[in-house]
């Protein structure tokens, strides 16, 4: 099981696990940024959860 507490910033930690409501595959994503600030999500791949990590970085910028 994750633990987001565990993570540094600039560290990232996931998961694969059968949905049971889907009975797919999915990978849990947990990343905490370098503010501290943590992002998470359930996706079907970790290439997806990377490139929404991606995406939440960049969004992230753009407000800064």
């Amino acid at each position: 099981m994750l633990n987001p507490r565990n993570l540094a910033n600039v560290q990232e930690q996931y998961e694969t696990f059968k949905s049971n409501i889907t009975r797919k595959t999915v990978v849990q994503y947990d990343y905490r940024h370098t503010d501290g600030e943590l992002f998470f999500c359930v996706k079907p791949t970790l290439e997806a959860c990377r490139q929404a990590k991606e995406n939440w970085i960049a969004k992230k910028e753009e407000q800064q």
